[in-house]
């Protein structure tokens, strides 16, 4: 969210960057909310006077009835001040309640109006845009077949997505046997590795109130992603990150505590509307699983330090496991309307020829920090911190990616080095079938 300020007094540059973002339909958002602050700040003003004219005359009011005892004349001129401190109450009550609806709507509408992008965004509509900008690893592609990664899963009793249906319906699995605790192997190796980064490891709360996820996220983003719990003001989180900066919701932070650098598991839960292709059946696209995901506060001349930093992390993390990837720059009109840039991580699919997103890093500025009301104080007075996120991993997805890749001929899966010790020293999976 914008600071109303910005908006009344750069118009043009906010409804550019809405341009920018393909979003014209919220051009006229623009001069909707400029006209409403322009009326709120003018009952605002009203509303002040009215309060120092109301606190002159009531003093005058108790002035004349201590004179009215001596002289009965100045009864009526008391009275007939009454009658005005009483009509300028009718007001300033009026004055208050307009104050409330309007703030109310600017709200509504400030929240719509997209955070201004990073000049560095490459400009374009949709994901097609999106720009790769390096590799890391080289990309192989083996002599032998590589199935469908629900068939390697299979291959080890690893997976029963039947039982799933039966019990929860489509978008649900059962991991079991070695590929559950590879799920599981996954998690920790990545939240040591955070962990000997320098971040905090948290477990948060797996569920937020309605206005953590106002403050997080825009509200296309709740309507496509969040369940709601029936009968109370609770959301299960779509990502550990919602609870994680929702933990500094109206707090201020002694600037010495800056960084905050915190890396949390949580299950994640979503709804995942929309049809969606072949390649993303499985476990690919689901309505729940589990993530490490990476969360940095930090003062604002640091947040792109930290952006170049966090995605690297990720990149650290799939090489580690033999894993090609590539940084993919998401362009103007893939980001959501709180980030300021964004880029996937995207790991190497032997079996499709091809790259898909395993990691998400956003700068999300101090869109998160207004929302939330979150403030560092400093030497020279209180600010807004900027908010950054990325996955570190969030299997089973990350899954496809490592069977894929470390798959071998005779169907056994290899296990790198660094996940050995969290494998019991396996140093391969041998299938069952």
């Amino acid at each position: 969210m914008l600071d109303i300020r910005f908006i009344r007094e750069n118009p043009e540059a906010v409804k550019e960057n809405i341009k920018k973002k393909f979003q014209e339909e919220k051009l006229p958002l623009v001069d909707q909310v400029i006209a409403l602050d322009a009326e709120n700040r003018k009952t605002i003003q009203e509303a002040q006077d009215l309060r120092t004219a109301r606190n002159a005359k009531s003093k005058q009011v108790g002035m004349l009835m201590g004179q009215a005892k001596k002289d009965p004349s100045k009864l009526a001129e008391a009275e007939a001040l009454k009658a005005e401190v009483k009509a300028d109450a009718d007001r300033l009550a009026y004055l208050e309640g307009r104050e409330t609806e309007l703030a109310e709507q600017i709200r509504h509408i400030m929240l719509q109006i997209p955070n201004i992008i990073d000049p560095s965004v490459p400009i374009g509509p949709d994901d097609s845009a999106n720009v790769e900008v390096e590799r890391f690893g080289e990309p192989v592609t083996p002599d032998f077949e590589i199935p469908y990664h629900t068939q390697i899963m299979e291959s080890f009793d690893g997976i029963d997505m039947d039982s799933a249906g039966r019990v929860s319906g489509s978008g649900f699995y059962y991991l079991m046997g070695d590929i559950a605790r590879l799920h599981e192997a996954v998690l920790a190796y990545a939240r040591d590795f955070m962990i000997n980064k320098g971040f905090t490891f948290c477990v948060p709360p797996f569920m937020i109130h309605g206005n953590v996820v106002e403050g997080v996220m825009s509200q296309t983003e709740m309507d496509a992603m969040m369940y709601k719990i029936e009968g109370e003001d609770l959301y299960l989180i779509g990502t550990s990150e919602h609870s994680m900066i929702g933990k500094f919701i109206d707090q201020i932070i002694p600037e010495e505590k800056l960084p905050q650098t915190l890396t949390s598991y949580s299950p994640c839960f979503r709804k995942e509307k929309g049809a969606h292709g072949i390649e993303e059946r499985g476990v690919y696209r689901i309505h729940q699983f589990e993530k490490q995901e990476m969360v940095v506060v930090c003062k604002p001349e640091d947040s792109m330090k930290w952006y170049e930093q966090m995605w690297r992390y990720s990149v650290e993390l799939f090489r580690s496991l033999d894993i090609p990837v590539r940084q993919l720059e998401c362009c103007s009109g893939d980001l959501a309307d709180l980030k300021v840039k964004s880029c996937d991580i995207e790991a190497w699919s032997p079996r499709q020829q091809k790259y898909f997103e395993v990691c998400s890093c956003s700068n999300l500025g101090d869109a998160q920090a207004r929302r939330l009301k979150m403030r560092v104080k400093g030497e020279k007075g209180t600010y807004l911190p900027h908010t950054l996120n990325n996955t570190v991993v969030a299997p089973p997805r990350m899954l496809i990616a490592f069977l894929e890749n470390n798959l071998q001929a005779d169907g056994s899966v290899k296990i790198p080095a660094p996940l050995r010790p969290y494998m019991g020293g396996k140093e391969v999976l041998t299938p069952k079938a």
